[in-house]
């Protein structure tokens, strides 16, 4: 069986960028994706923005503390979405086995490609090419065999780089990195490693299985893998897809009630996702992690599909009250939907601030 070849693309800044490239005088200054309400928070910000300080995810009421002078625009996700069908299209011409994680980024399994280029760092050269030319965008690349590793490699070259990780190197390449580039590894996991002893996953590699699942549960087994460089999940296509999820593993530990803030953000990117594909679901799905590692689900299946981000994050909401644990402090949240059927989005959804 041939060494798989997994491609992971991202694009750089890509809401921030859309709007920069719309609007070109605003180039060389910091700009923002969000709309501007106390409790909104940052869809995401330009490179100039991130100097600040300011990333995704943060309040818009932290982000103005920390840069007055920040040019706030509100998302406009009909347009983020036919940019995205754009550059989806750009990736079928080279194969047709594409997962899309959201509208920026995506993992492409080239293995079987039977096109003239040689090599996948060359298909995610000419790949990132097409799509400056054609969208005005630039893209990040990794390359690697795979998900985990292509993952890491698409963002050690950003913006607009792309970097290969061959069979021959991962012991290498893995041996010296952080722990903290492991994806799902947050600062608390981090800082618990480091308690361990554990810098790098060369660390990682010499600690046994059980040691491993004593610490970290049933993670650690996956953590055992990965130090070993190994990742069997496949390339899964949309019509495979059983769940779409996301979830954020918070910078410092949060209540039950602080940790409902992080719903609004997490039920837009899952609408990001559902108007691209063009489904809805009936089932939604909360998932909490606390700070013994401790995972945590709650679901809810309706009667009929959810029709938009301010009914998820009303689902959402219902669900952390069924929570058992009302006093524990929670490291990660994470929001599913699942019970598919294809549906034809209005194109106003979010056209406004009310999903709020």
């Amino acid at each position: 069986m041939p060494e798989r070849k997994i491609i992971h693309i991202d694009m750089d800044a890509f809401y921030a960028s859309v709007e920069l490239r719309d609007r070109p005088e605003l180039q060389n200054k910091p700009v923002v994706v969000a709309w501007d309400g106390p409790r909104s928070v940052i869809c995401a910000a330009s490179y100039v923005a991130r100097q600040y300080g300011l990333h995704s995810a943060m309040a818009v009421s932290t982000a103005k503390r920390l840069c007055p002078q920040a040019i706030y625009i509100s998302p406009d996700f009909g347009k983020y979405r036919a940019v995205s069908q754009q550059i989806h299209s750009i990736f079928s011409r080279y194969t047709l086995q594409i997962e899309p994680v959201s509208l920026d980024e995506a993992y492409l399994d080239v293995t079987n490609y039977r096109g003239a280029l040689p090599y996948a760092r060359d298909i995610a050269r000419e790949i990132r090419v097409a799509i400056l030319n054609e969208t005005g965008l630039t893209a990040s690349a990794g390359i690697a065999p795979n998900k985990f590793l292509a993952k890491i490699a698409s963002d050690w070259r950003k913006p607009n780089g792309q970097f290969v990780i061959a069979p021959s190197q991962v012991m290498a390449f893995l041996h010296k990195l952080p722990l903290g580039r492991i994806p799902g590894v947050g600062k608390v996991t981090e800082q618990k490693m480091h308690a361990l002893g554990w810098a790098t996953v060369g660390d990682l590699r010499q600690v046994s299985l059980s040691v491993l699942v004593h610490h970290f549960g049933r993670w650690g087994y996956r953590l055992f893998d990965l130090a070993q460089g190994r990742d069997n999940r496949e390339v899964t296509t949309e019509r495979n897809r059983q769940q779409i999820s996301t979830e954020i593993t918070l910078n410092d530990n949060e209540s039950l009630s602080e940790i409902a803030h992080h719903l609004p953000e997490l039920a837009q990117t899952l609408v990001e996702n559902m108007q691209h594909k063009q489904l809805q679901g009936n089932c939604v799905t909360l998932k909490l992690k606390n700070t013994h590692f401790q995972i945590y689900t709650r679901s809810q299946t309706y009667s009929s599909p959810i029709p938009d981000a301010q009914a998820l994050v009303a689902a959402g909401k219902s669900l952390l009250k069924r929570m058992p644990d009302d006093s524990a402090q929670f490291r990660l949240i994470g929001l599913g939907i699942s019970h598919f059927h294809q549906h034809e989005y209005q194109s106003d959804l979010w056209a406004s601030e009310s999903t709020y």
